[in-house]
């Protein structure tokens, strides 16, 4: 019997060990979860950043990327064939209209040429006898027109072997830069055989594309501002034309404008980057873009307040790279909310961390 006794009392006081051990697993528990909720409660108040309304000059600059073209570009060829007997350019120089450049072999056209001429004053006195003779009725007068006939043929034939014989020349037809020649003296040209490509580069045109919404506002004499890799400077150029119609595939409007380029500094082909002023706003109140909220079509922003965020429905305007223009929702010191905005709603509380 009291072998049994020990057995029951050892038994119980097992399973009063175990209670204890569980309640205190158990209340270890409550305390770990009540304390990431004590946390949660303090982190409802969300960490934003603001900025102050001011007014201030908005403006709206259309930007867009071009190329630069030469004013006058062209491949040199001779229009008639032969051995080229002369090349009186330097590569790369300057040269002026009319100069010649480069010929080819002219000497039988030369030899044509004196052999016409050499008929020409016989030609000529045959006809002023014919003539002297018509007035005396001692020739007949269509005697004296075939006299006159001739001496007509052969001054055509005259001027034929002078336009040939131009041919053989090749001279610049404006005022430019000579590039690279393609051709030897002694080798042989026609009209397919390019002697070298003359550029005038002053001034230059630059392509550039804009989107159709600004299609009636860029117009002859728009000035426009551009930049070249490479030059830490800012240059200046004026629109002069624009295409008829915008391109109904990209939805832009292809225009020209002119830059004198008047040292040569630039050189055709350059990629530039173009800036053009569309309009400035002065007195303007604009926001970061992150600001702005859309719901439902409806453009807001979370005005700060009493530390709480509270959202405002806003009417916009012009838009730029970074900033809205507001036309209306809030004025001149009011505390907009700049960061944070998806996590906003009405009347959440928010502390100012940083303020502009």
């Amino acid at each position: 019997m009291q072998r049994k006794w020990i057995i029951t009392a050892i038994v119980a006081l097992v399973f009063c060990v175990i209670g204890g051990v569980y309640k205190y697993y158990k209340s270890s528990g409550s305390n770990e979860q009540a304390a990431p909720t004590s946390k949660s409660q303090k982190g409802s108040i969300l960490n934003v950043n603001g900025k102050i309304i001011r007014t201030q000059t908005l403006t709206d600059d259309l930007t867009m990327v071009g190329n630069l073209l030469p004013d006058e570009e062209v491949d040199l060829t001779f229009e008639t064939s032969g051995k080229i007997i002369e090349i009186n350019f330097q590569e790369g120089s300057l040269v002026r209209k009319g100069d010649l450049l480069a010929k080819v072999n002219d000497k039988p056209l030369l030899a044509q040429l004196s052999r016409y001429e050499a008929q020409l004053k016989l030609a000529q006195d045959r006809v002023y006898r014919q003539s002297a003779l018509l007035e005396k009725d001692a020739v007949s007068q269509e005697a004296y027109e075939k006299a006159s006939t001739e001496l007509a043929t052969l001054n055509a034939d005259i001027n034929i072997i002078k336009q040939n014989i131009a041919l053989t020349e090749l001279r610049a037809p404006f005022d430019g830069i000579i590039g690279l020649r393609n051709v030897s003296e002694g080798a042989y040209a026609n009209s397919s055989v390019v002697v070298a490509k003359l550029t005038k580069v002053s001034p230059l045109k630059i392509d550039m594309f804009v989107p159709e919404r600004y299609a009636d506002q860029v117009k002859k004499g728009t000035p426009l501002k551009f930049t070249v890799e490479g030059i830490n400077e800012e240059f200046s150029a004026t629109v002069y034309a624009k295409e008829s119609e915008v391109d109904a595939s990209t939805r832009m409007l292809a225009v020209r404008a002119t830059y004198p380029n008047t040292n040569g500094r630039l050189q055709p082909g350059r990629f530039i980057s173009a800036k053009i002023r569309m309009q400035d706003i002065p007195n303007a109140i604009a926001v970061p873009t992150e600001a702005i909220v859309p719901e439902m079509g409806v453009d807001k922003v979370y005005v700060y307040r009493g530390g709480k965020a509270y959202a405002q429905t806003v009417k916009t305007g012009l838009r730029t790279d970074a900033l809205i223009h507001i036309i209306e929702g809030i004025e001149v010191g009011d505390t907009i909310i700049t960061s944070g905005t998806l996590q906003l709603r009405e009347e959440l509380p928010v502390k100012l961390d940083n303020v502009e």
